[in-house]
């Protein structure tokens, strides 16, 4: 565990005298959302979508962040956005745990319903 927190201080550290250092930011999203900081890793993903608001993988990413903090209805939002994107990978979205919340909700099921339809 004290690896971790030395992992997590050091991009900590990195995006202080860098806010916009992309590839720091990803990774601290990443420890943080891992090691269960999910308001933490909500938050950097915020930023992620300021400094790359077309980048699907962000948004996925938000999506997310947004589902493990039971903020459902952006999660939905910023899964369409991710998909609208480009975000093509649709039988990860089925796996992937972090979107479990969301993927109980009936506005999750429509959504995915019409996605079916189109690909």
């Amino acid at each position: 565990m004290e690896n971790k927190k030395e992992e997590i201080t050091f991009y900590e550290e990195l995006i202080k005298d860098n806010p916009d250092f992309i590839q720091a930011l990803i990774v601290l999203a990443e420890l943080y959302t891992h090691n269960g900081l999910y308001e933490k890793g909500l938050k950097i993903d915020k930023r992620l979508s300021e400094i790359k608001p077309y980048d699907p993988i962000v948004h996925y990413n938000l999506a997310c962040s947004f589902s493990l903090t039971g903020n459902l209805d952006d999660s939905l939002r910023a899964l369409k956005k991710a998909v609208l994107l480009g975000y093509g990978d649709f039988e990860y979205i089925l796996e992937d745990e972090d979107l479990s919340n969301l993927r109980r909700t009936d506005d999750f099921k429509t959504l995915f319903s019409k996605l079916e339809r189109v690909r």
